[in-house]
């Protein structure tokens, strides 16, 4: 039997953990010859990942330095990519989310005419500047890619809108629900000192919208938090780019119950969501998988493409704004019915079958049968239904 070459590429933490589902459900297909591309837009976080989902890579293009503009990125790693493909020869690539990396990737392979798959297709903000560059990305790449697995209904709709065909759409929920569920699973190790009686904020901020001023507001705030509710506890994993490392740090370093330690890794994080009250975070990650663990979060920014738990009231925009940070932030301390309006544990984004949903499409486009069939039972508008809190 002629194996099908599908290259699956990651290049960041994120990308690797909504990636890990689909590379783990191609591998047990026997009719699939699975290759892993890293393009190591993210070197320390992304190996991480790809060790605690035992996932290798076959090939490693290391393709970060220092200080690199975005201009320059794009153009060594396309270079670098041309070799790649020219040496791979796959049938098929897949791409997630709305990184650098995906944009190379899909433009690449559209010049070598290699079909292209955007696993977490359709997510819009509307406003090509905010995220940046990512709004871009993903719409760019979306003209280009042959299938569209779209996580949600409302991205479907947004694909639609955008002239794409509906039956090259296909409503999978996202994969991070799955990399969730079975992460959940497992016995986890925060492996940081907190209190077991006092309620913990947990925070991530790293946006390159929010550098400068905007974060500095947001530092501000999470300061006045800290300091008006001394018996909580704050737990902020700080990115390392400096725009980001240093303002925290002068900011937040001298408050005893603000705890700032390095990045997390995968596993320690979902425990410390676990852990949390609620979440701070300007991540699009944790506005998909909080929601189904039952924790609130407060999103750091104007717009988001992810607007379902927006909808369903379990996430809310506050943006860089200092005082709509505290105030929403107090009231959830505060208010116990407040609280627990957020606090819900539903899953507007997946059930844990999107991985599988993947693959068969793929075996249906190589006229194979797929081990599993998720789609069997289920149509293309995809119910999503709820998830009991998985704490």
């Amino acid at each position: 039997m002629y194996h099908k070459k599908i290259l699956c590429v990651v290049g960041t933490r994120p990308e690797a953990i909504k990636m890990a589902p689909v590379i783990l459900a191609l591998q047990n297909q026997s009719w699939a010859k699975v290759r892993v591309l890293a393009t190591a837009q993210h070197r320390q976080m992304l190996d991480q990942v790809l060790h605690f989902f035992d996932i290798e890579a076959d090939i490693d293009l290391n393709i970060m330095r220092p200080n690199q503009s975005l201009t320059t990125l794009t153009g060594r790693m396309l270079l670098d990519l041309d070799e790649v493909l020219l040496a791979e020869k796959p049938d098929v690539v897949l791409v997630q989310g709305d990184t650098t990396t995906v944009l190379t990737v899909s433009l690449a392979c559209f010049y070598h005419r290699i079909p292209i798959g955007h696993v977490e297709a359709g997510l819009r903000t509307w406003d090509m500047q905010n995220p940046f560059p990512e709004e871009a990305n993903r719409v760019l790449t979306g003209r280009l890619a042959q299938w569209h697995f779209a996580p949600t209904e409302g991205s479907r709709q947004n694909l639609l809108n955008e002239g794409i065909a509906d039956s090259n759409i296909i409503v999978t929920g996202n994969t991070v629900i799955d990399a969730l569920l079975m992460t959940a699973k497992r016995e986890l190790d925060l492996g940081i000192d907190l209190a077991p009686h006092k309620r913990l904020v947990l925070i991530t901020s790293h946006r390159r919208e929010n550098f400068g001023a905007p974060f500095e507001a947001i530092c501000r705030a999470l300061k006045t938090l800290a300091e008006t509710n001394p018996h909580d506890q704050f737990l902020y994993p700080v990115h390392p780019n400096p725009n980001v490392k240093h303002t925290a740090h002068a900011i937040l370093g001298s408050l005893s119950n603000m705890h700032l330690c390095e990045p997390l890794d995968y596993a320690p994080f979902v425990a410390a969501m676990q852990r949390a009250y609620f979440i701070i975070s300007d991540s699009g990650g944790v506005q998909e998988e909080a929601p189904a663990l039952g924790k609130p979060v407060l999103v750091l920014r104007e717009e988001t493409e992810r607007p379902e738990a927006v909808e369903q009231g379990v996430v809310k925009l506050v943006g860089a704004s200092y005082q709509r940070i505290v105030q929403e932030a107090q009231t959830l301390l505060d208010d116990p019915a407040a609280y627990a309006a957020m606090a819900r544990g539903i899953s507007p984004y997946g059930d844990g079958l999107a991985a599988q949903r993947i693959v068969d499409v793929l075996a249906e486009y190589f006229s194979v049968t797929s081990h599993l069939n998720a789609t069997a039972e289920t149509d293309q508008k995809l119910s999503i239904p709820e998830l009991s809190p998985c704490v």
